[in-house]
């Protein structure tokens, strides 16, 4: 059956390392990946379509025919003069990677800033995919017009998933961060937290205490990812476990999550259990984590 999923967010301008102390450009962010992996694994009546904004600029000309270029839309691709796309450098250390920014000036701050657009994208679409980056990168006002939207697509049947990958640095206020992360959930119909972020920033005693406080929002479904101790998934009533898939080397774990997200969705989106689903979004990470970069090629990646 025919669909559309959306994604909302920030695509940014990549560097990772190359060979000879070179560095590589590509294009990424947490919810420009989800799509990207969505993409790869949905049969070819689904559309993916990206909602952000960019500058004018070269570089956005560039990011652009890179979405265009695998197979995402930018028909909600806002272009707003005097802007530009943020950039992010990776660092790696032992597998491990850690992260340089400048977005002082990224457009995608202003992608809500038009209600009425952002409004006919979202009832356009089957599946709707944001995150806690989306939301921290919005002014408060625009927040609030993200949420009411998303409130409505829930309102109204449609899938709406939520990662909270949580990322203080971007916030001025940890309770506001708290705050704006509840109010994403609740917009919710499917939440994908990652264990570790919410011990650390809410202060869960484990997994049944973030289980819990998600589940008491109205979230219909869970899946809490815990690096390579697995997934929990619940839904409903059913609550199953899901472990990591073996991987011999890890060379880069960017897009880890974001990439068990797209893979996890494209199943689901297509008539799999939660279970099934997840058990293919682990083959996913674990083949994306043993490559650099946030985005592999997809004959690296498993059959799908």
């Amino acid at each position: 059956m025919a669909g559309r999923l959306l994604a909302i967010g920030e695509c940014m301008v990549e560097l990772m390392q190359a060979e000879g102390g070179l560095m590589r450009k590509s294009f990424a962010g947490d919810t420009f990946n989800t799509a990207y992996y969505a993409r790869q694994f949905l049969p070819a009546d689904w559309s993916v379509e990206y909602l952000s904004a960019v500058g004018k600029d070269m570089i956005s000309d560039e990011m652009l025919a890179f979405m265009e270029g695998h197979g995402i839309g930018t028909d909600h691709v806002a272009r707003i003069d005097g802007r530009s796309p943020g950039l992010y450098m990776i660092h790696l250390k032992d597998g491990e990677r850690s992260f340089s920014y400048w977005r002082s000036v990224s457009a995608a701050k202003l992608l809500a800033r038009d209600g009425d657009r952002l409004r006919a994208a979202i009832e356009a679409s089957d599946i709707i995919v944001f995150s806690g980056i989306t939301l921290a990168i919005l002014p408060a006002e625009d927040v609030e017009t993200l949420l009411a939207e998303l409130r409505r697509a829930k309102a109204a049947g449609k899938r709406v998933v939520f990662d909270p990958n949580i990322r203080p640095r971007l916030w001025d206020d940890a309770d506001r961060m708290r705050a704006a992360i509840t109010e994403g959930a609740r917009a919710a119909t499917l939440v994908m937290p990652s264990l570790d972020d919410e011990v650390t920033h809410f202060g869960d005693a484990g997994l049944d205490e973030t289980v819990a406080r998600y589940r008491a929002l109205g979230v219909d479904g869970l899946v809490v990812k815990d690096g390579a101790e697995g997934a929990t998934l619940v839904f409903a009533e059913n609550r199953d476990h899901v472990p990591s898939a073996r991987v011999e080397k890890i060379v880069d774990t960017t897009s880890a999550g974001d990439s068990f997200n797209g893979g996890f969705l494209a199943r689901l989106a297509t008539g799999a259990s939660p279970t099934q689903a997840a058990r293919f979004a682990a083959d996913v990470a674990a083949a994306v984590i043993q490559h650099h970069g946030a985005l592999v090629a997809k004959d690296k990646l498993p059959n799908g």
